[in-house]
């Protein structure tokens, strides 16, 4: 009981570790340059702290492993829950930084097909294509980090290929490796710049929604597999209501760990081979 009261105090720490430098934030934007009114200095440093609030909560879900386990260890008598979760917290920190990076991706893909459009838009409206380009990125800013050079470069008539390729390298951003090509068609050939990029955006367009409808089809697969997941505390829950205890036969018994050995290897390996089928059919 002392050791998991330990790692929950740790566990809570660790989730409330940023107050120190989220009240030095603070006072920065509080002092950092003039604004306006006091009114909109204090919304400002509102809206700062809770973005920062949700950055750093939604970068630690994973510690919430541990409270959770803490409380099974305390309902079961027994420290295994606790070094199961104390496990798991690592492989659930990579499974969800692996979803934030999916959804990055996603992000930067759909960044690539508004600064196609927008792009098609400016040049329809009269302006040359160095100003267009620059114009559009700044408007979407779905370049991300490669901005700067790809501004650089229409602005003062560098190698925009160039600087589009370099930024198609990101994940999500391969499209920009087409809007590089009729770049460089529509300089070297004369060939119409808005015509091409508004067929590239369209064969964008139409691949986003390729991907979304497939996605929308598996996310039946993906509920069942959820609901296997979960059916195994769904029994244990049943269990413990109708005064089974099965927590103590599982942890304290050696019927009952040879048991719950044996169930979570055929769990992992049935999620492991079910997900496997269904990231089969996901859209690369």
């Amino acid at each position: 009981m002392y050791a998991a009261a330990l790692c929950a105090g740790a566990a809570a720490w660790l989730m409330a570790g940023g107050e120190q430098g989220l009240r030095r934030g603070r006072l920065l934007l509080a002092g950092g340059g003039a604004v306006a009114s006091s009114r909109d200095g204090a919304a400002d440093r509102v809206r700062s702290a809770a973005r920062r609030l949700r950055r750093r909560a939604g970068a630690r879900r994973e510690w919430w492993c541990v409270p959770a386990a803490l409380a099974v260890a305390v309902l079961g008598g027994s420290l295994l829950p606790l070094i199961a979760g104390a496990v798991a917290v690592p492989l659930l920190g990579r499974r969800l930084r692996a979803a934030e990076h999916a959804r990055e991706r996603e992000r930067r893909a759909q960044g690539v097909v508004s600064l196609c459009g927008a792009v098609v838009g400016e040049l329809r409206a009269g302006l040359q294509p160095g100003p267009a380009l620059a114009s559009a990125v700044r408007s979407t800013g779905a370049l991300g980090g490669a901005e700067t050079a790809v501004l650089a470069a229409a602005r003062f008539g560098g190698d925009v290929p160039g600087a589009l390729r370099e930024a198609a390298r990101e994940p999500g951003a391969e499209g920009l490796a087409g809007m590089a090509a009729c770049w460089r068609v529509s300089v070297d050939g004369g060939a119409g710049l808005a015509e091409g990029l508004d067929r590239l955006e369209s064969a964008l367009r139409a691949r986003r929604d390729q991907r979304e409808e497939l996605r929308a089809q598996l996310a039946g697969a993906w509920s069942t597999v959820l609901l296997l997941a979960l059916l195994p505390a769904a029994g244990l829950a049943m269990g413990t209501a109708l005064g089974a205890e099965p927590l103590r036969v599982l942890l304290h018994t050696p019927a009952g760990l040879g048991c719950l050995a044996a169930g979570g290897l055929l769990e992992s390996a049935g999620l492991y081979w079910a997900g496997r089928i269904v990231r089969r059919g996901e859209p690369v």
